[in-house]
């Protein structure tokens, strides 16, 4: 009888696409997934532990799983991920639930290990970096199968000083180009309509294959698949943003205008106790260039409130930068003390509760321009990808150029048609909350697009 697999996937896209590698090495096999965990012969918890609440989930995870193996079928406890690879030493001291660990960069080994911990035999797989890239990836899709992430690099060379990733993910690794190419048309001949770029800086694509950056090149041959119709570009550092890949998202019709730019902090001292090359001038330029160059751009962007030594003066200041600047998309985060990084150590650390407030500040500050900018879109058309109907609200659910999945915000359509997941549809924004909004179908042929 086939053996019953739950995975969970905790942290970001990245992980998504690991998880979903896992899935394809075992497809094909004499194994079946499950989303029951009291049928669960063997769990996977795919992990992540990039600041202490990740960490968290994480070992909290692991643990409501461990309990499976005394009320339910689970007979195998996998730990997977970053988790695994940062505390490579420590799990299985600490958690002697866990019957097998498959680190960061070791995902293809996940049949062995399953195979090992049914066997009652407690081991690890702990590839170094980039062991994978250059192997054919095959995949299942946990995302309906209409959108899918393209994990074009792996690691990161930045070493920003309050960041792990580094020291778990390895070294800055790019995929070729293609490799990248053969898994986007094999995605799209499945039925893949948007195609989402990530990396932990997808902008530096190429220079450690080529010398040089290759993601606008990259980015124009995504555009010759014809099945593609939206391709989204995440992690975009602004210190890694060059002419030609601006020309191209300017350029190209199929790729969305819109551009996730994690800045982290406005103010030049803490840019610079952070490990950042850049400015706030700096900043303010390449914002101002974007929109300029990309009328309509939509630009997402992640805080850190509360990093050692700010003062009230600088958070103050970064409060008057997101008002000035009005990012379409905000997220923060209260700045995590992460052991074995550089910020980990400085002077002066922030008590919780002044990051937590500083955060609120941020995000309250934000919730003010998001509102004001919804408003701003009543009576503009958009094309809507539809993700699904919600029947206790009679509307149907879908983004636009401007929302990445997840982390961004929603369209609702009321109409009588019936729509498909995948569909791509034409919608008037008629109302306005303060992240989403509420419109009704348009002709395709309408002239008042808002891309």
């Amino acid at each position: 009888m086939a053996k019953k697999i739950l995975f969970i996937s905790l942290g970001c896209d990245k992980n998504r696409v690991d998880s979903e590698r896992m899935l394809g090495v075992l497809s094909g096999r004499d194994y079946c997934v499950t989303d029951q965990e009291s049928d669960a012969d063997v769990v996977v918890v795919n992990t992540c532990c990039f600041i202490d609440e990740a960490k968290e989930e994480s070992i909290q995870t692991i643990l409501e799983m461990a309990r499976l193996k005394e009320t339910g079928s689970c007979k195998a406890l996998i730990v997977a991920g970053c988790l695994s690879e940062r505390y490579r030493e420590e799990i299985f001291r600490e958690l002697p639930e866990v019957d097998a660990i498959v680190g960061a960069h070791s995902y293809g080994h996940i049949a062995e290990a399953i195979e090992a911990a049914c066997e009652g035999r407690r081991e690890r797989w702990l590839d170094p970096p980039g062991a994978l890239l250059k192997k054919e990836p095959s995949r299942v899709l946990t995302t309906g199968g209409f959108f899918a992430y393209l994990k074009i690099a792996e690691g990161c060379d930045r070493h920003c000083t309050y960041c792990v990733i580094p020291s778990v993910r390895g070294p800055y690794h790019s995929v070729p180009i293609e490799a990248l190419l053969d898994e986007a048309r094999k995605l799209a001949a499945g039925g893949v309509r948007e195609l989402i770029l990530v990396a932990q800086d997808t902008a530096r694509y190429g220079t450690d294959l080529y010398g040089e950056r290759r993601l606008h090149v990259l980015l124009e041959e995504l555009c010759r698949i014809e099945e593609l119709r939206w391709i989204r570009v995440l992690y975009v550092y602004p210190e890694e943003l060059y002419p030609e890949l601006i020309d191209a998202i300017a350029r190209e019709k199929k790729i969305c205008k819109y551009l996730d730019l994690p800045i982290q902090h406005s103010e030049d001292d803490i840019l610079k106790r952070m490990g950042r090359r850049m400015t706030g001038e700096r900043l303010r330029e390449i914002v101002t260039g974007l929109r300029k160059k990309i009328p309509g751009i939509a630009l997402r962007t992640t805080l850190i409130s509360g990093f050692p030594g700010e003062t009230e003066e600088e958070h103050q200041a970064l409060l008057g930068f997101v008002r000035e600047m009005r990012f379409d998309r905000l997220g923060v985060f209260a700045y995590s003390r992460e052991e074995g990084t550089p910020a980990a150590g400085m002077p002066d650390q922030i008590p919780e509760q002044v990051r937590n407030a500083r955060r609120e500040e941020l995000l309250l500050c934000q919730q003010e321009i998001a509102e004001e900018t919804n408003q701003d879109l009543i009576g503009r058309t958009f094309e809507v990808f539809i993700e699904g109907f919600m029947p206790e609200e009679d509307v149907w659910v879908g983004r636009t150029y401007r929302d990445a999945p997840d982390v961004d915000s929603l369209f609702f359509i009321r109409c009588e048609q019936e729509l498909h997941t995948g569909d791509l549809v034409h919608a008037l924004a008629t109302e306005a909350g303060t992240y989403d909004l509420i419109g009704e179908l348009r002709d395709e042929d309408s002239d008042e697009s808002a891309e």
